[in-house]
């Protein structure tokens, strides 16, 4: 069974950095896209960045591109996004997801695209 564990949230103050990682275990890796998602208390889980996991091809919600950075380590089956800039209205619980399939790029930014998710970790940004 395949498992992806999320590390790096934490509290920062606006203007501030963090690097979240995420490390798939459990199975021959074989993923064919790996994607960020966050997600607000009551609200739905939003697209924020994604990456073509043999090519490196990186995508980005307009609200975070330019501050976020997505990148993979394929000799420890990692994905990390770097989170720079930060402000308030970034606060949300990340979650890592993986999926084997090819997405198209219109589709790698759904939820429905991605068969596996990890637990998520808090993103916290004070003013």
């Amino acid at each position: 069974q395949v498992q992806l564990v999320e590390s790096g949230g934490g509290l920062v103050q606006a203007g501030g950095s963090l690097r979240l990682s995420c490390a798939a275990s459990g199975r021959t890796f074989s993923y064919n896209a790996m994607g960020w998602f966050r997600q607000i208390s009551g609200k739905e889980r939003e697209f924020v960045a994604a990456i073509r996991w043999n090519v490196g091809s990186t995508y980005y919600s307009d609200s975070v591109k330019g501050r976020f950075t997505i990148s993979r380590d394929t000799t420890t089956n990692t994905v990390y996004l770097q989170v720079n800039s930060l402000k308030p209205e970034d606060t949300a619980v990340y979650y890592c997801a993986a999926t084997p399939a090819y997405r198209t790029l219109a589709s790698l930014v759904r939820v429905s695209s991605f068969d596996d998710w990890g637990q998520g970790t808090q993103v916290t940004v004070s003013s």
